[in-house]
Order: structure tokens, then sequence, then C-alpha cells
């Protein structure tokens, strides 16, 4: 066999079929009984529910090319956002759209938004304070961060930021502050979505002209003599080895890998997600896209709804909503099962969202990967481990084989990338 690449998510399903266009052989391994890996979705009595948010907004003309090609589109534009605060919704983002919110919150926000810190960040606290205020920081950004990034932003680097996080200037900050009537200043205006099928459709011109070979689980790879063994038992011989597998995981069962190199594997820190997804009676439960919750006493960092996302999601008449609850080794998930699904619709019921008779499907579900933590070690470790791995002569893609905040279409394009690896050997 020429090329294996493991896992079988957006970024290995996009090697295998870039491969396939310049007529290269590739095959694609994959442990689970189905491929998509969290492009992937699950169903409950009729509901569909995809492996957490995913929605896209690439301005990448060949991602969307190709996500065309694979599946009818609905649009969102611009998409419905909101934040929860202590009782109160705000418009998304917050720091604009501050009209709801008491007084004397508006006028701390605003006082210290025009009188912010100064002096070059050096982490993610310090940039908040600087953009916002310490007021804003300390009550919005802040608290979220300790639930979607499960640490503190100041143990955080800035270097995954981007432009994901949107600073008004005093003008929006004003007029937002006095009246409701604000303009879309979210870095994405439009949102897309496959009509039928999840997220996943958009995989599936792709995939269709894949060999994808399901229950799969890689265990041992031997670099030197070129072959991944299975967990079935089966060995694969390879003349080029491609993953997409978490960084850790690969590191974990490449043979005679040197104790360092486990070690900073091991230091690359990310979250989990655990997943309670919640199908209603009614077709008009959400009225949000997508959500943000700020109150630390409420677990679930956002919320959205696969049924607005496109109705097939939902039986006829039905809607959804899917709360995720971030977790890692810097936080324990505080309770699980059915007390955080207890929990998700307690609190739920108390934001006004919907009354527990509403309530028709459930389900609980941990991803074991979530986000990829800009911790302050990131760098380095993954510096180290990725050296290793071009030694190695594995080329690895995706969000977490290059341990990056990557979104779809950047993981769908480093499979593509691939090739240039491949031409030079």
């Amino acid at each position: 066999m020429k090329i294996v690449i493991l896992g079988a998510g957006i970024s290995g399903i996009s090697a295998a079929y870039h491969l396939g266009l310049k007529e290269k052989e590739a095959v694609v391994f994959e442990k689970r009984d189905r491929w998509g890996g969290l492009c992937d979705n699950f169903e409950v009595d009729g509901f569909r529910f995809d492996h957490a948010v995913h929605l896209s907004f690439t301005k990448n003309e060949y991602v969307k090319k190709i996500f065309r090609e694979s599946a009818d589109i609905i649009t969102h534009s611009p998409p419905k956002i909101g934040n929860y605060y202590h009782g109160t919704w705000v418009k998304h983002p917050a720091q604009n759209n501050l009209y709801p919110l008491p007084l004397d919150v508006k006028i701390k926000s605003i006082k210290d938004f025009v009188e912010p810190n100064t002096g070059e960040p050096t982490d993610y606290e310090q940039w908040l304070r600087r953009q916002y205020g310490d007021y804003f920081a300390e009550h919005f950004p802040m608290p979220y961060t300790r639930k979607y990034w499960t640490t503190d932003a100041g143990k955080l680097t800035i270097d995954w930021i981007g432009e994901r996080m949107y600073r008004p200037n005093l003008e929006e900050v004003l007029k937002g502050a006095m009246s409701d009537k604000t303009s879309n200043t979210y870095y994405a205006d439009e949102m897309r979505y496959p009509q039928k099928g999840g997220y996943k459709s958009f995989l599936k011109k792709m995939a269709g002209e894949c060999d994808i070979r399901l229950c799969k689980k890689a265990v041992s790879i031997d670099v030197k003599k070129q072959f991944v063994e299975f967990a079935d038992g089966e060995k694969v011989y390879f003349k080029q080895l491609i993953s997409s597998l978490p960084l850790p995981e690969i590191v974990s069962i490449i043979k005679d890998t040197p104790r360092e190199i486990k070690e900073a594997a091991q230091k690359l820190s990310c979250s989990s997600v655990a997943l309670v997804s919640l199908g209603f009676n009614k077709p008009d439960v959400p009225d949000y896209l997508w959500f943000y919750i700020y109150d630390e006493d409420i677990c679930p960092a956002r919320c959205y709804s696969p049924s607005m996302k496109s109705s097939n999601n939902a039986p006829d008449r039905c809607s959804s909503l899917q709360f995720e609850i971030y977790f890692s080794k810097y936080k324990k998930l505080p309770i699980q099962g059915d007390d955080l699904v207890e929990h998700v619709v307690d609190k739920s019921v108390s934001m006004g969202l919907f009354e527990k008779n509403d309530i028709i499907a459930s389900d609980y579900r941990v991803l074991k990967y979530g986000n990829v933590i800009f911790d302050k070690s990131r760098r380095k470790n993954r510096q180290i481990v990725l050296y290793y791995m071009k030694e190695s002569q594995i080329e690895s893609i995706g969000r977490f084989g290059q341990w990056d905040y990557w979104w779809s279409d950047q993981s769908l394009m480093s499979g593509r990338r691939n090739l240039t690896f491949m031409e030079e050997r």
C-alpha cells in the first residue's frame, strides 16, 4: 500500500480526496464505525445533533465550492446570536450591545473602556483589559474564559485571537449602550449549513471518492519498517503516512519514541466537551442560532439550536437545543450524566428557555477532544512534537494533528496541502 491516512475526519478525508485527484492511491483508516470525526452527528428520537456547534463562514472560495457541490445550503445572514448575563439577554458581541444591562453596569463598562490599561499585553488577561477596560473584562470575557477555555485568562497566550474578538470604537459602545438598533459586528456576517444530513453533509463529495475503512484503530506504528498495526491484528505497510490523530495519541503508539517527545506530547493541553442535547415538542423554543452564557453557576458555556440551523434536524413541528460544557485537567467536570442533564434543564427553565414538559428527547455524551488550550507551554511542546513527526516522515494534519485553533475550512485545506509534502518525497 502506498499512502496510509489515519483518521477519517475532515482533514483525513480531504487528504485522501486531493491525493486521488493527483491519481495517488490512498486509504483512510478510522477507529470509529462512522466517518466524519468532529464534523459527524448523531440522532436521538428523530432529532439530529452535530458534535457541538458547526456552521461554515469560510471566505475560501475553494472550500465554498467543495461544500456547494456536496449539499444544498441554508444561509443565516446575519446569524442571530445572543448572550445571557445574570438574567439579561444581550445581543452579540456584548461589548457594543450594552443597552439592556443595568445602568451601573453600562456606566462602569464605558468608563473603563474610555480609560483602558496601557502597555503591550503578554497574556490573554492583559489583552482583554487593554481592549475593553477592567470592568467589562472582569465581568464578561474573563468568566467566560474559565468556562470555555477551562482556565484563567492570565494563563493563556494571545496567538489564537486573530479576528475572533471585536473591539468597538467609542461611538459604537455609546450607541450600543443607548439603543438596541445596532449593526452586526460579528466576524462573520453569514453562516452556512446543509439543508439535510447535518454538517457532515459538506464532506460528502470528498468522502464519496475515498477508500475509507472503518473500525480500524491503530495501536502501533513502526516508522522504520513502515507499517501500522491495528487493534484487529492486521498490519498495513505504507510508503507514506499521513495522520490526523491528536498528537499525544499518535506519539504514544510510534515505536521507540524518545521519552522527552512523549513528555512534550503529554504536556499539550486540550479541553473535552460534555454535550447535553434536548428535543422539544414545540417548533419555537429557540430564540437564537446560538448563545453564550457568562454566569459561572450555570455549567454550559454556550448553546446552539440544531433545528434553527436546519429544520431537517428535528421532526415536524419540533425544535432542539444542544448545550456545551467544557472541562480539562485544569477544570474538572463538576457533575456528569443524568445529574448534568438535570442541572442544564433546571437552569434553562430559570433562564426562561423552555418548560420541562416541553422536552421529548434528551441525550448526554462526552467528546474527548474539544479545543486546543493555548496555555503558555503549548508553543514549545508543539514545536518539539511536530519536529519529531517530521523527522519520522509522518505528515500531521488537522486541528489536533497540528494542535491549533483551526476551523473546518482550515482543517480541510491542511489535508489538501499535504500534496506538497508528498511531491517533495
